[in-house]
């Protein structure tokens, strides 16, 4: 990609200056856009293909709509690097996903233009629905527009969402921006449908035939204009079943090329002038215009990430294909994200033993559930932060029957660059509250496949496995535990110290800095933290002070839970070390730790203010 001898974009100061500029310039700007979000992705991480493929929709979504006097919601938000750019932010992308830095999803904190704050995708339609209900309320002529993207209408609340848009005919403008993947290709029926329609011009040919009839005849343009919608619809069923837009009442125009600058305006500006409810199919290619997003098969390079040797998911990902050969009754069920979370290997060994759901959280686990039912074993492969929309359907789903679910959580804990919305801080405090449920946490990456092949063990009820992103330690065969049982990794006796999953790292390293000061110290790896070894909380009940880590949140923690056992089997006061309740900023993962005193120094500290205070 070579960058353009005038940084046109450098004169970009808000959507108003795009609005002066030609087709020509606009192509040119264009170019720009792909080359710094290149440049800037390759050096900080973040969305790449996503938003090399939207850069001539969002440039035409700013020359025809006002933002921010109309809304415009991108879902999910990692399609909005372009957005930003245009929206007086160009000399902050620099700072894109770094401490303190340029966030990578939309921000109300950082400009009027971004409306809502949405990563977790499937949303915007119902923020769309009720911005639409509250401008109709005031008598506000503000236009509200979703741009609803990489798979999002996979998810079951975007067709909630459709189904009461249409239902209550709201003046939204719903940009489908078909680029036929989420994280990696789409799965759905719909998406199958939206595929049809991509590789046919009859439809499109179809609606250019009635619209030139309109044209050409305008003393009977009232007669032809009444019978256009009919055309259109006769059009459809030649080519592909009724579309669930309509069906819904919701108008649908499309496909159109998501590329093609001055046909993406007309189009725009003729919907922008109705009213009610409408759907804009434009077709985009994930990753245009940077060969090897082009050429990446897998996933379009939706992100710069890819899973490495050594790491907690390729652990997973080598054991679960191990487990398949040896239990046919081993299922995998995915969201959309079969690379990320490690069962791409199993998918492509046993295809028909992988059941990609698209992004429907809820869905997958109550399937996982009836899968359980009829004697299949259910692994659901998941990040943290995106188990937690589906917390009913563990609880009164899958826990409530008994029902044996493995949920294997990657990202669990601080997640770093992504921000608030990723990082897996809940999982803890609510996967501790289900009935039946068993909690594992390993410690390294020999951990991981133990824990996993006990999973397989239980039968009575759900299980859950979470990792962290960070890598793993690497232990030797007498550094790992069995069963359900808890490990202790060294025995003193003035202080305990418990460290739940990664964080058994720093409470090690705390512990040596300890003894050099002449503090004699205990560590456990309690393993599995629900439930908990009743011979570790006897243990640690012996000592004064027992202080607990973990990569999640203090307030109804697992450090709360030892607390409450502890009290009970003897005298020593508990200290809970763990992330405060909040919505957590992005930043690189060791400097959050830090930061929250949850390295090994503010172990250190905690142990020693708790020491001091018991003298005093």
């Amino acid at each position: 990609m070579t960058l353009p001898d005038t940084p046109l974009l450098d004169t970009i100061r808000g959507p108003a200056d795009l609005r002066s500029l030609g087709f020509e310039e606009l192509e040119k700007l264009a170019t720009e856009i792909r080359h710094l979000i290149v440049a800037t992705v390759t050096r900080n991480g973040g969305h790449l293909g996503s938003n090399l493929g939207i850069v001539e929709l969002t440039l035409a979504l700013h020359r025809v709509y006002r933002s921010p006097h109309d809304a415009i919601l991108f879902d999910t938000g990692h399609q909005a690097y372009p957005h930003k750019l245009l929206t007086g932010r160009r000399r902050q992308f620099a700072t894109l996903r770094l401490p303190d830095g340029m966030s990578g999803y939309p921000s109300r904190a950082e400009s009027e233009h971004d409306w809502i704050e949405n990563s977790h995708a499937s949303t915007a339609l119902s923020y769309s629905h009720g911005l639409a209900a509250a401008f109709r309320a005031e008598g506000d002529d503000r236009q509200v527009v979703a741009v609803v993207g990489d798979g999002s209408l996979t998810g079951g609340m975007a067709l909630e969402g459709l189904n009461n848009i249409g239902h209550s005919d709201a003046d939204v403008t719903i940009i489908l921006n078909d680029n036929g993947r989420s994280y990696a290709p789409t799965i759905s029926k719909l998406s199958e449908s939206l595929i049809k329609l991509r590789t046919t011009n009859v439809y499109e040919r179809g609606q250019g035939v009635a619209r030139s009839i309109a044209e050409s005849i305008p003393w009977v343009a009232d007669l032809v204009s009444r019978g256009i919608d009919a055309t259109e619809v006769a059009i459809r069923h030649m080519v592909e079943p009724p579309q669930i837009f309509e069906q819904l009442g919701i108008r649908y125009f499309g496909p159109f090329n998501g590329h093609d600058l001055p046909e993406l305006e007309r189009i725009l500006q003729n919907v922008r002038a109705m009213s009610g409810p409408t759907v804009v199919h434009v077709i985009t290619q994930k990753g245009r215009g940077y060969a090897p997003a082009e050429n990446d098969p897998i996933k379009a390079m939706h992100d710069l990430s890819s899973i490495k040797e050594g790491s907690y998911t390729s652990a997973f990902a080598d054991h679960l294909l191990t487990l398949a050969g040896r239990h046919p009754d081993l299922v995998a069920i995915t969201a959309a994200m079969p690379d990320s979370t490690g069962v791409l290997p199993f998918q492509n060994r046993f295809p028909d033993r992988v059941f990609d759901v698209g992004i429907a959280e809820q869905h997958a686990v109550a399937m996982a559930t009836g899968m359980a039912m009829g004697g299949l074993r259910p692994v659901v492969a998941i990040y943290s932060t995106f188990l937690t929309r589906a917390l009913d359907q563990i609880n009164l789903d899958t826990a409530l029957h008994g029902c044996p679910v493995i949920f294997c959580l990657d990202r669990a804990g601080i997640t770093g660059d992504d921000g608030a919305s990723h990082h897996g801080i809940l999982d803890l405090v609510l996967l501790s509250k289900i009935p039946g449920m068993t909690i594992f946490a390993p410690s390294s990456y020999e951990e991981l496949p133990v824990m996993l092949d006990t999973a397989l063990e239980i039968t009575t009820g759900p299980s859950a496995i979470r990792w962290p992103k960070t890598a793993p330690l690497r232990a030797s065969i007498g550094e790992v535990g069995s069963g359900l049982s808890a490990r202790r990794v060294r025995e003193g006796s003035a202080v305990c110290l418990i460290g739940v999953g990664k964080m058994l790292e720093a409470v090690c390293e705390a512990a040596d800095l300890l003894e050099l000061e002449g503090v004699s110290c205990t560590v456990w790896d309690p393993r599995v933290v629900k439930p908990l070894d009743p011979v570790m909380i006897s243990d640690a009940a012996r000592h004064g002070l027992v202080v607990t880590a973990e990569d999640g949140l203090r307030a109804g923690g697992i450090g709360q839970a030892i607390r409450d056992q502890v009290d009970g089997a003897g005298s020593a006061r508990v200290v809970t070390v763990g992330l405060p309740t909040a919505h957590l900023p992005h930043g690189k993962i060791e400097e959050l730790l830090a930061r929250y005193r949850m390295d090994a120094s503010g172990i250190v500290s905690a142990v020693k203010e708790h020491l001091q205070a018991a003298v005093l």
